[in-house]
């Protein structure tokens, strides 16, 4: 399908492809992987022709299209629906739709036989392209992404750009193209819609890059790992677990290998000084010298699994009690967060708050650091020092600061030699510390930020999606970090295996209430779908009912009549859509029995009217009938 061969490019005077190859298959589901600044996006970039080869080639096949999801469509704006600006993913459909919609006016005033035959063949070509359910389909994908069916008609420009990605998701995913490249799709996604991406993508027909820094997606999603490193592509069949383990056993191999041959050129270097001087043993130093010349060196190997030692000091031990919440309310207008709410933390809580979208995680964290107004009570405990790191709070960097003076007014008191070896664990190595932030890109000014947050002495803190923008290297860091931690924290994330590793309990919030799971994150996927499986596959008991209360009187009388005049509306529409159906399936019968009268021909006039109302009446009988399926499935 699609063939890199030998590629190289530079970026500036730095090399980030030598000779790399990668060979793309259809249905292929590959995992893009590797260290910030290797030439991930950019390779995809090349791919799509954006960026010029310096040598090598990239050719595809004929048939293969390509859709790219990039971070440049976060600023994409358009006072158009979310709904329409996805569907134009139907570029044919919508055309062929207006086609249509044209000559049917027209053949209203002139009833000709080339707009006859020409209203045919688009209604044909059409149907054939699915016309009749690209809304039906925008709408699944869109509601899968997690927009609600209000929000359909809303204008794009209302949307933050983490929504507007979505919607060029959902665009992208329509068009289906042969060859989908994703850069980073996770990143403005919650957990429900990350999982529903993980499905469609398992049954896609066409062939998958990603580029990805979720661990958990790849393995859900991907069958073979393409490794950026070292200016190659290496790639690895099996999911990214399969790959952790391949690539640590031809490492083995390797390290013995480049082991072996040290030894070997350290045997002859000391035969070549000791004997350099002798007449009688100068072919043999001759012959030393050219082979220890004509030897393909082993590379040394680099472990990308950088293990970090943090050394946490209090300025004060905090109480039992970090933070008691009780009967908290919060609402923006009509919509409320929560109602009533109660949650603890105690000290040595590490707490994964998780949930989808507009659930109100974000807010629940500010009320937790204070600085939401609400109402209820928030008391916090003795001698808590909070430190809050989110990703606004990069914006706080000081842009002509070096980062290791960044991190000296953090205000600390460490010393220099402290606040390098700290700078060393999130990959500021040598003169790295000296860069000025404004040359950072995103992922390092977050782990800049990550590290102030750490060293900041406090026994208390609130991380709000802190693995965004950073690479595998660096969450595997901040997981070690957080790992040997002493205080308390809670971490918003939709990174399952960041949460898997760091959280000893499960919040999330329900029925403007926090729930609380008192595990980590894999037994509470447990319990959660064993749940799930009870309440979908067992009838009701006696004790089922006992465990849920039951509504009060009023509720529940306000719900049978909103349930009963629901189902009547239903009803009716059903009768009202099912009489049209019969009178338009009566209608067409009748004009199909006057078009197969032979006498009818003899009026060419009288014959090009029948047959436009055949194609106008057939067409409003597809539409109802879709309608009725609709419908019928709600």
């Amino acid at each position: 399908m699609l063939a890199i061969t030998n590629i190289s490019f530079l970026l500036g005077a730095r090399a980030l492809y030598e000779n790399a190859s990668l060979h793309i298959k259809p249905k292929d589901k590959i995992g893009l992987i590797g260290k910030n600044g290797t030439g991930k996006s950019t390779l995809l970039r090349l791919i799509v022709g954006e960026y010029k080869l310096d040598a090598g080639s990239i050719s595809k096949s004929s048939d293969c299209t390509i859709g790219f999801l990039n971070q440049d469509l976060l600023s994409y704006n358009s006072d158009d629906s979310i709904r329409n600006v996805a569907m134009q993913a139907f570029e044919r459909q919508l055309f062929l739709q207006k086609e249509i919609d044209k000559v049917l006016h027209l053949m209203e005033t002139a009833y000709e036989d080339k707009q006859v035959d020409k209203l045919t063949q688009l209604q044909e070509e059409f149907a054939m392209l699915d016309g009749y359910t690209i809304e039906a389909k925008t709408e699944e994908i869109l509601e899968g992404l997690g927009f609600n069916t209000a929000d359909l008609q809303k204008p794009l420009k209302e949307f933050s750009g983490g929504w507007r990605m979505r919607v060029m998701l959902a665009k992208i995913l329509l068009q289906q193209p042969s060859l989908l490249l994703l850069d980073e799709p996770t990143n403005h996604l919650d957990l429900p819609s990350i999982e529903w991406v993980e499905n469609y993508l398992k049954g896609y027909e066409g062939a998958v890059v990603i580029v990805s820094h979720d661990r958990q997606f790849l393995n859900n999603c991907v069958t073979s790992i393409a490794e950026v490193s070292g200016c190659k592509i290496t790639q690895y069949a099996g999911n990214y677990d399969f790959f952790v383990e391949e690539k640590a056993m031809r490492q083995e191999i390797q390290r013995g290998a480049y082991e072996n041959q040290q030894a070997q050129i350290r045997q002859t270097e000391r035969f070549i000084e000791r004997f350099k001087a002798k007449a009688s043993k100068a072919n043999q130093v001759q012959s030393r010298v050219k082979s220890l010349a004509r030897m393909d060196v082993v590379d040394e190997v680099m472990d990308d699994n950088a293990r970090v030692y943090f050394k946490f000091n209090f300025g004060q031990q905090p109480g039992r009690n970090i933070l008691n919440l009780e009967n908290i309310s919060k609402s923006y207008g009509n919509l409320t967060i929560l109602k009533g709410a109660n949650a603890i933390i105690e000290r040595g809580d590490k707490i994964a708050l998780i949930g989808a979208n507009g659930k109100g995680k974000s807010t629940l964290l500010r009320i937790i650091s204070g600085s939401e107004p609400i109402e209820g009570t928030r008391e916090e405990g003795y001698n808590v020092i909070k430190a809050f790191f989110a990703q606004h709070q990069l914006e706080s960097l000081k842009l002509d600061n070096e980062i290791l003076q960044e991190l000296k007014e953090a205000g600390s008191s460490k010393l220099e030699v402290e606040l390098r070896t700290i700078l060393g664990c999130f990959l500021f190595a040598g003169e790295e510390v000296f860069k000025k932030i404004k040359v950072l890109s995103g992922g390092e000014k977050s782990r800049v930020a990550l590290a102030k947050t750490l060293i900041s002495q406090a026994n208390f803190l609130l991380l709000d999606e802190p693995t965004n923008h950073l690479d595998m290297v660096s969450v595997n860091i901040l997981i070690q970090a957080l790992q040997q931690y002493e205080g308390t924290f809670v971490v918003v994330s939709h990174d399952r295996d960041f949460v898997s590793s760091v959280a000893n309990k499960i919040w999330y919030i329900e029925d403007h209430e926090i729930k609380v799971y008192p595990g980590p994150y894999d037994e509470y996927l447990f319990w959660r779908d064993n749940v799930k499986a009870s309440e979908t596959a067992l009838p009701p008991t006696k004790k089922n009912i006992e465990i849920k209360p039951k509504p009060t009187a009023p509720q529940d009388e306000v719900a049978k009549k909103e349930a009963e005049k629901k189902a009547k509306l239903n009803a009716q529409k059903l009768q009202n859509i099912e009489s049209e159906i019969a009178t338009l399936e009566v209608q067409l019968k009748g004009i199909s029995s006057q078009l197969e009268n032979p006498e009818i021909y003899a009026d060419n006039t009288k014959v090009n009217q029948l047959n436009a109302e055949y194609s106008k009446t057939q067409k409003l009988l597809n539409e109802k009938q879709y309608e009725w399926d609709i419908l019928i499935e709600s």
